[in-house]
């Protein structure tokens, strides 16, 4: 969705993350896009009939609903590289364990993540404080540098590209509970990052002040 015309506020933002992608790889500072995705635990109300010669398993249109999941999504796209944790909440505490574990686990060695995602009300410093003590919470402060996209401006995330290759390749069926979803999930992830399949972003602050021009103000 596009904001209305002479929107200042969307165009610092979106220049601001289009620089960001501008910039060459560095394994201090990597560049990385994160995401929240829900989703739905769905589980057969009957057993499917087998596959048989000629005839593909069959599956009745009755279902279970067996509650949710949020997948958040962590994606280096220079790096070619993506973990999705698949959690029973998103909430302000869940967001601030998974940056742990991005600066302890995925990049212990870099000086500072770039990180790139959209402005939810979860998504923000003071998450860090509600989760850790402080002493650590700034440590994991000190490490972030943190960019985000516009309101309405969701496609420029990359993170949001790798959600929805992951929804029309590995979830765009009924399943049922989470342990299974998790090692659906893994096994996709785990592809993705073997064949080290990255994005290679073309749009840029250039084209942005030609292809959105109606953003900007005239003079």
């Amino acid at each position: 969705m596009i904001p209305p015309k002479h929107d200042g506020d969307f165009v610092a933002a979106m220049e601001d993350v289009l620089d960001v992608y501008e910039r060459p790889y560095d394994p201090k500072r990597p560049v990385v896009c994160m995401d929240e995705q829900p989703d739905q635990l769905i589980g057969e109300k009957l057993i499917p009939l087998p596959a048989t010669p000629g005839q593909v398993e069959r599956y009745d249109y009755q279902y279970v609903r067996n509650g949710t999941v949020a997948n958040f999504m962590f994606f280096e796209p220079l790096g070619n590289w993506r973990r999705v944790s698949v959690r029973e909440r998103k909430t302000q505490l869940d967001w601030a364990e998974e940056i742990a574990h991005l600066l302890d686990v995925d990049f212990p060695d870099a000086d500072v993540v770039v990180l790139v995602m959209d402005n939810l009300n979860t998504h923000k410093i003071g998450s860090l404080y509600e989760r850790f003590p402080p002493e650590q919470a700034k440590r994991y402060v000190k490490r972030l540098e943190i960019h985000h996209t516009p309101k309405h401006g969701s496609w420029l995330d990359a993170a949001e590209i790798e959600l929805s290759i992951l929804t029309n390749q590995c979830l765009k069926r009924r399943i049922g509970d989470i342990e299974t979803y998790r090692h659906e999930v893994k096994a996709w992830q785990d592809t993705r990052n073997n064949s080290e399949k990255g994005v290679n972003w073309q749009f840029t602050t250039t084209d942005a002040r030609i292809k959105l021009k109606r953003l900007y103000p005239q003079f």
